[in-house]
């Protein structure tokens, strides 16, 4: 993007992820409080004594300084902001699986307010020890309604009808939810209501619920990424294998 030059100081953001560029810098992707996700060159922060050296790591606060006029800017400061732990085990993967939902689906200078304020407090969430699944589920849910694709989850889609808990549906990402007469099988997605309604209320009565609800984001997410792959989502699946735990 190309334009005006822009100048940014003391912006409230997050490190999403950080690549090498050229032998001593950094590009830095950050997702922002009022400007969306960025991409800043730190020029110098692969030195030995740069400043932002140690400052530009993920899941911490920081405010950030910036300029530039085209899509890749200057970072010309980064401080850090302190007040928030690192998430640790378990945690620590799901927050990495947020930073990639982030990278992959959020284009590049697109505000949103409200999403940055859901990553906060998915952050300090995970790092409180709260409970893993439902709390990315909410994440995945306003992710989605922040890029335009919210889910319509407590009523029909043809019928407008509010969601029976003991029938099944069939949810396509175009339409919604569908039900489905009596113990006919449909092609594609089928959940239970009660697991559209456990969705929409991030109420998951037991185990059964939960997974299904998981499935079913994973597949719509699976839509919007198209061919792009979570890798830590990998990652989770494979610790948890190990560890004779349920998938978040």
């Amino acid at each position: 993007m190309s334009g005006a030059a822009q100048r940014v100081d003391d912006e409230p953001a997050f490190v999403l992820h950080t690549y090498p560029y050229r032998e001593t810098s950094l590009i830095v992707e950050a997702l922002s409080a009022n400007h969306g996700r960025v991409a800043l060159i730190a020029r110098g922060a692969k030195r030995p004594r740069s400043e932002m050296r140690g400052t530009l790591q993920a899941f911490q606060p920081l405010a950030l300084s910036w300029m530039g006029a085209r899509e890749l800017k200057n970072l010309t400061r980064a401080d850090w902001r302190g007040g928030m732990a690192l998430p640790a085990g378990n945690s620590l993967l799901c927050a990495f699986y947020l930073n990639e939902l982030l990278l992959k689906l959020v284009p590049r200078e697109d505000p949103h307010p409200a999403l940055y304020a859901d990553y906060v407090g998915a952050l300090a969430e995970l790092t409180m020890g709260g409970e893993q699944a439902p709390l990315l589920r909410r994440f995945e849910l306003s992710l989605l309604a922040a890029l335009g694709y919210a889910l319509n989850l407590t009523h029909d889609a043809a019928t407008g009808a509010p969601i029976d808990v003991k029938a099944r549906y069939h949810f396509t990402v175009e339409r919604g939810a569908l039900k489905l007469p009596g113990r006919t099988d449909a092609r594609g997605l089928t959940v239970h209501g009660a697991t559209l309604i456990a969705l929409a209320s991030s109420h998951y009565p037991d185990v059964a619920t939960a997974n299904e609800a998981k499935r079913m984001m994973r597949e719509v997410l699976d839509h919007h990424l198209e061919a792009r792959r979570i890798f830590s989502r990998r990652i989770v699946q494979d610790l948890q294998a190990l560890e004779g735990q349920e998938e978040t």
